[in-house]
């Protein structure tokens, strides 16, 4: 029996939100969990995280980071990835990650980073604002046309290519420390270690249209821009490695061995993060779902149609709609719909109202 579009999309739900485990188990089996600094109500990574871990509560992954095998780094966007996952990354070449062409750090950039990682040792950790007052740099632009103090520029710099690590986080801010890599790998582990690289990109966004597939190994030019050359023969491979299936003319692809018509999704709903690997893929949201979802926080408020921070609200396999939600003095949830009301089951508003009490312990 052939793979219909319905078995893709119980499919893409189930195999993504699995049963919560632990905190570690949960993050062992993502490779990857998204960050980003917006809180609303909570930040990406919590919210991602409440769906698959047991009794997870907002910043737990930061509080309890230093036991938990992970790191902080860019993969195929910013986020946590474990220590196997970081390992096949690295050592990356000293690039300039805010361009795309990844330019060769010049010798002085060089010759700074050297005199950093120095301070940086002999200190065993370090607050960007300590390395400020014992080098004062000045002023650079930054990715994003501002300001920024060269130290911590350079920081970043060196964090990205491997040079230092985040061992911890102070209210919000990340404190370094050195990071230490093994030798270059020999041609074989090389071809290895990208598709290695690959397989965790299918893990966390699996199944994937063929176009999603393509776009999300090219970027892995930015995790790990040593096998940028390589990407186009990475993507060849996989794609004759990977399970897959022509439906409604599309090409989709998932990892071997899975079978998308066992999936079974429960009568649930849940709030989503606008970064969650269900909903991550805007073009693999439009053909599971078909409606277009945008995340709003940088559309200026007259033009916002679904708000500032929608959750895409998931009912059973399907997205059905939206959701703000803000604290004042208690957790207030306002929903939106596709077909603009609600489903018309009973269980759903027993569902949402369930979700709503979730969300709500998850936030304290």
């Amino acid at each position: 029996m052939p793979v219909t579009l319905d078995d893709l999309r119980r499919y893409a739900v189930a195999r993504s939100l699995f049963k919560p485990t632990t905190l570690k188990r949960a993050l062992n089996r993502m490779g990857f969990v998204q960050a980003d600094p917006i809180r609303a109500p909570a930040r990406a990574q919590d919210l991602i995280l409440r769906h698959r871990v047991k009794g997870y509560r907002a910043g737990d992954l930061e509080r309890r980071y230093e036991s938990l095998g992970v790191e902080e780094d860019f993969f195929v966007i910013y986020g946590f990835v474990t220590r196997q996952l970081e390992k096949l990354m690295h050592p990356r070449p000293p690039v300039d990650a805010a361009s795309d062409g990844m330019p060769a750090w010049p010798a002085d950039r060089l010759s700074r980073a050297t005199e950093l990682l120095a301070f940086v040792r002999e200190r065993g950790a370090v607050h960007p604002r300590e390395v400020d007052e014992h080098f004062s740099h000045g002023n650079v632009r930054n990715y994003w046309g501002g300001l920024s103090k060269a130290t911590t520029h350079l920081i970043t710099q060196m964090h990205y290519c491997g040079m230092l690590r985040v061992v911890r986080r102070e209210r919000g801010i990340r404190i370094f420390a050195a990071h230490e890599h093994g030798p270059l790998p020999d041609d074989g582990e090389r071809l290895m270690r990208l598709d290695a690289l690959v397989d965790a990109v299918v893990n966390v966004y699996a199944p994937l249209p063929a176009a999603s597939l393509n776009e999300l190994i090219r970027r892995l030019r930015w995790g790990a821009p040593q096998y940028r050359s390589e990407l186009g023969l990475a993507v060849k491979r996989a794609k004759e490695r990977l399970a897959h299936a022509t439906v409604d003319g599309v090409e989709w692809y998932w990892p071997s061995g899975e079978n998308p018509r066992r999936a079974q999704v429960p009568d649930d709903v849940r709030l989503l993060a606008p970064f969650d690997p269900v909903v991550w893929d805007r073009r693999r949201f439009e053909l599971l779902w078909d409606w277009v979802y945008r995340f709003e926080a940088y559309t200026p408020a007259p033009k916002r149609k679904l708000g500032y921070y929608a959750l895409p609200l998931l009912w059973r396999d399907r997205v059905v709609g939206w959701a703000n939600a803000a604290v004042d003095d208690q957790l207030v949830v306002k929903t939106g719909y596709v077909t603009g009301r609600p489903p018309r089951e009973r269980r759903f508003h027993q569902a949402l109202e369930q979700e709503v009490d979730r969300m709500s312990a998850f936030l304290g």
